[in-house]
């Protein structure tokens, strides 16, 4: 069975003079390819000032119809953002259908999310960029949706109808995700409840976060050196640490000029970085890109509230790199960097070492006496892994605990808690 056509793409790369940067050419090339174009070609185009119809100057108009004639290409990719006026200019001269950045952008969100709430999150923040770019579309410009580059995701009759139907449809997107919103609030909340210490791997698309979470934890979360391989956010719980058990989360991956609409539909997505203890800031230290990649990564976590979340940085790939060992780097008793090869597992024990240590800073470790009317606190002790060891007689139950002096100040404030009075005055204890 013959696997279908790639679409054949024309990227503009719009710079202003002698601002012309490879690397971002060559990420929107890997963002064409993602979403599974042929890039027959780049074309650079140098703006001095955007033109208000097109965009681009009626010069470079006239070269790009000619072009997309001469080589037959389906669709014209420009990375940047177009107004509406502009991307249906330009989509009637060129006869080709024309889409900005964002437009593909979201594309590869619809073809990369898994979960009936991702899909509904990805078709929000495309209707949303859609609105606007209803009229004008083009005759002939609605065949079947699927399988294209820019027209996967809700469908070709929903963009069709008139704005009434669209807003009813955002509408109705936007409360079926306000309810999803709720019950992922309500779950992150009984993980806060246990006091699980929660850690989030942020980064770069493709810096190799998914593969770093399936070496942390044993999983099997899709991976492949394509970006935005994954997108939905999963939490997995890592035992035998110093510190006890602590939950990990895999997030979506970010990428300089993240569409705005992405980043507001994604936001229950986003709080596993926003609601983390701590954030492993995962950095492809083999790239060259890599300095501006962390200043996009820390401007999108600034945008969505995690800004102040305590960040360490894991630079991984350093397989690539001739010479470069593994190691931790630590700064006032502090563990700051960490130097990994997810893919060789490198590094990768001094990590979760480093993580139980910084975990297991503030830990108390005692012996608790719980009564028959004390089953409450001892299940939420079980629930949260903080019980070690555990006897029972005719006075109750007798129990060995290990948990963070905050979780222990907590539980003790709370109805039931007078047991954990005696554990606080104990010191905390450092693990060896």
């Amino acid at each position: 069975m013959n696997s279908p056509r790639r679409e054949r793409a024309l990227l503009v790369q719009p710079a202003a003079p002698g601002q012309r940067d490879p690397a971002i050419a060559e990420e929107f090339a890997d963002l064409a390819r993602s979403a599974g174009a042929e890039v027959v070609a780049v074309i650079d185009a140098r703006i001095e000032r955007p033109s208000a119809s097109h965009y681009l100057g009626s010069g470079k108009v006239e070269e790009l119809k000619g072009y997309c004639e001469a080589t037959d290409v389906d669709v014209v990719l420009v990375n940047a953002t177009l107004s509406p006026v502009q991307e249906r200019n330009l989509s009637d001269d060129l006869g080709r259908r024309v889409i900005d950045r964002v437009g593909l952008i979201l594309d590869i969100f619809a073809l990369r999310a898994a979960s009936a709430d991702g899909k509904l999150q990805v078709e929000l923040a495309q209707l949303k960029h859609s609105a606007t770019r209803l009229t004008g579309k083009g005759k002939g410009m609605d065949s079947q949706r699927g399988g294209s580059i820019g027209l996967r995701g809700p469908g070709e009759t929903a963009l069709e109808t008139d704005r009434r139907l669209i807003r009813a449809r955002i509408d109705a997107l936007e409360k079926r995700l306000s309810r999803i919103d709720v019950q992922r609030t309500q779950m992150r909340r009984a993980r806060m409840r246990n006091e699980l210490p929660r850690v989030a791997i942020v980064g770069y698309t493709n810096a190799g976060k998914s593969t770093l979470f399936n070496a942390l934890t044993g999983s099997g979360v899709y991976a492949a050196d394509q970006l935005f391989a994954t997108l939905d956010p999963t939490v997995r719980r890592i035992d035998g640490l110093a510190c006890g058990p602590l939950l990990l989360s895999d997030t979506v991956g970010f990428v300089r000029d993240l569409p705005h609409d992405l980043v507001a539909a994604f936001r229950s997505t986003l709080a596993e970085a926003r609601e983390a203890d701590l954030l492993l800031h995962l950095v492809d230290a083999s790239d060259p890109e890599r300095d501006t990649r962390i200043a996009a990564v820390n401007a999108v976590l600034e945008e969505i509230g995690a800004g102040d979340v305590p960040q360490w940085t894991v630079f991984n790939k350093i397989d690539r790199i001739e010479g470069l060992e593994p190691r931790i780097d630590v700064r006032d008793g502090e563990a700051t960097q960490a130097w990994v090869s997810a893919r060789a597992g490198a590094g990768l024990d001094a990590l979760l070492e480093a993580l139980g240590t910084h975990f297991a800073a503030d830990l108390l470790v005692g012996r608790l006496m719980l009564g028959a009317a004390d089953g409450r606190l001892r299940a939420q002790l079980h629930a949260m892994g903080a019980v070690r060891a555990e006897t029972v007689d005719e006075a109750g139950w007798q129990l060995e605990v290990r948990l963070p002096r905050g979780t222990a100040e907590r539980l003790a404030a709370a109805p039931g808690g007078h047991p954990l009075h005696g554990l606080l005055l104990v010191a905390p204890v450092t693990p060896t």
